[in-house]
């Protein structure tokens, strides 16, 4: 809930600092276009509703960043993360002056806080003001960006539109600051024109000496107040910190045997940070990216209870039981956890199921396809043949996997593996590999159809299928990582698709696949042998055209 209002708020923030920023740019046309485009501004934001949804989400805005302060328990912190700190935290000092000077003098003195007042003032009347004011364009703008982008970076589509953003994100600033810049000259020159200057002073209507006494003691215990809540926000971290210390610390096992001792109170993740152990967190420890998740072996007892929130997020990425988000899980005893993401995990890998990464141990079916006599072919044939035959080949039976409901796990050579049920129960995946099966024979009886003028003679495949325990998840380094299953259920079903060979069958398929299936095995060519790579016997159905296979519904 407080992620979401923090949000919300920043999100208002950062679209009238967009805004502002924009009207800003417009100077460099003229000081009109700046006043016109101002017009359009104070409609949205000088109302009621306006009004409310800005100041409102200011302070809220601030009272939460000071609160994000206390709860964090670590103030190591990316460079990303300490700059929007540092800046986010610069802005009510930076901008007091300028709030009060503008929104407070129209609203005290009914100032016309217009483009005119605001240049004359940071141009021509006070000194250095020009200067203060870049840098507050420079420190919001960025403690914004750095917001935004912690935010968007989880979302599929920002890779693509990354490069359009940033270009945004940097062009915006410059544009308005050289607005402000031409607007700035073209006041001064016009405030050398008496009439002109006394004229836009009669229409700004400049505060008292008073009233502009009270403004700047307004500002400076806004800054105050800043400052105070900043600093009750560090001695309250001080305290908590005296007081765990005397509750005794607990114990978190790492894998490896590694053990670390620290105050009860804290997250995983800051457990972690904390000790110098690296661990995935994309988001930045904001409960919004999974990545930091982690599977607890013992003591879940003494964690906190998941909330809403993360129980979402877990959902989302279909953790099972026992994986808590380490950025969420408060300790209070000694627990024993196993991070599932490498340290280095990417926003890519934030947005893949748990099983995918994690890797388990599941019953699954594994199919083997293979071309029989390609390699004669391919020596037949020039190379463009080969590879356009082959991709042909490889579609229709990814399209046969796929309408099946299977994963295509990898094309080896001229060869195809294939896993089935990974995302259902084991009886469906026999049921989805038999019908793939059924549905490659009928497909590369297709393709032999389209391509008779191209071949010698007829592609043929065997087919071997099996149904086991496998360990499936994401392996392999770099670009070449996917998912895949090891075991010895994956050895069993190559062995019978190489089977397919000596029983001049298209497919072969294991009992264990029959059972999980519930086919009925009475009318099929049943037979029983050793299994390279296996101590006990395996009984296994030949099908000579798989196209005929009967699958179970």
């Amino acid at each position: 809930m407080i992620g979401s209002i923090r949000l919300t708020t920043g999100l208002i923030l950062f679209a009238f600092v967009a805004g502002h920023l924009i009207n800003h740019s417009l100077g460099i046309h003229s000081l009109s276009a700046m006043e016109a485009g101002r017009e359009w501004f104070t409609l949205v934001w000088r109302n009621d509703l306006g009004s409310v949804a800005l100041y409102g989400s200011l302070i809220i805005h601030l009272l939460l960043a000071v609160w994000a302060l206390y709860v964090r328990r670590s103030l190591r912190m990316t460079p990303g993360e300490a700059f929007q700190v540092i800046f986010g935290f610069s802005i009510p000092l930076l901008l007091a002056l300028h709030i009060v000077g503008t929104r407070g003098a129209y609203q005290i003195a009914g100032t016309n806080d217009n483009y005119a007042y605001v240049l004359l003032s940071q141009w021509k009347y006070l000194d250095n003001a020009v200067y203060w004011q870049t840098l507050a364009i420079v420190a919001t703008w960025i403690h914004g960006c750095f917001g935004l982008y912690f935010w968007l970076r989880l979302k599929p589509w920002f890779r693509t539109a990354a490069p359009l953003l940033f270009a945004i994100a940097i062009l915006l600033p410059v544009t308005a600051w050289f607005g402000y810049y031409v607007a700035g000259k073209e006041v001064l020159a016009l405030a050398e024109n008496r009439v002109w200057l006394r004229e836009a002073n009669r229409a700004i209507q400049w505060p008292s000496n008073q009233q502009v006494a009270a403004l700047y003691d307004t500002a400076f215990w806004i800054k105050v107040l800043v400052g105070v809540l900043i600093a009750a926000a560090m001695v309250a971290r001080l305290v908590r910190w005296l007081v765990e210390r005397q509750r005794g610390l607990i114990s978190v096992e790492y894998p490896n045997d590694r053990v670390v001792r620290n105050p009860g109170g804290l997250s995983i993740l800051e457990i972690s940070m904390l000790n110098g152990i690296a661990h995935a967190s994309v988001c930045g420890g904001r409960g919004r990216c999974s990545t930091c998740r982690v599977r607890v072996l013992s003591g879940e007892e003494n964690l906190s209870s998941a909330s809403s929130e993360e129980m979402r997020v877990l959902e989302r990425v279909g953790a099972p039981p026992h994986v808590r988000l380490a950025c969420q899980a408060i300790a209070a005893g000694d627990i024993s956890i196993v991070p599932l993401l490498p340290p280095t995990a990417s926003v890519r890998d934030s947005r893949r199921r748990s099983p995918d990464l994690a890797g388990q141990e599941r019953e699954i079916s594994i199919l083997f396809a293979d071309l029989r006599s390609f390699t004669q072919f391919s020596e037949k044939k020039l190379p463009y043949d080969v590879v356009f035959v082959l991709n042909r080949y490889f579609a229709h039976m990814g399209e046969a996997v796929e309408q099946a409901g299977g994963h295509l796990d990898k094309f080896i050579g001229d060869g195809v593996m294939a896993l089935f049920g990974t995302k259902t129960d084991a009886k469906e995946g026999a049921r989805q590999a038999m019908r793939a099966a059924k549905e490659m024979s009928k497909k590369l009886a297709d393709l032999n159809d389209q391509l008779k003028d191209e071949l010698d003679e007829p592609l043929r495949i065997g087919i071997g299928i099996h149904s086991g325990a496998a360990i499936i998840g994401e392996m392999g380094y770099g670009t070449a990582t996917g998912l895949t299953a090891i075991g010895d259920s994956v050895n069993t079903a190559s062995r019978l698709e190489s089977m397919t060979k000596e029983f001049s069958a298209q497919l072969i398929f294991s009992e264990d696949v029959a059972a999980h299936a519930g086919a009925v095995t009475s009318h099929f060519d049943g037979h029983e042998a050793e299994v390279r790579g296996r101590d006990e016997t395996i009984r296994f159905y030949v099908i000579r055209d798989a196209s005929q296979l009967a699958v179970p519904e």
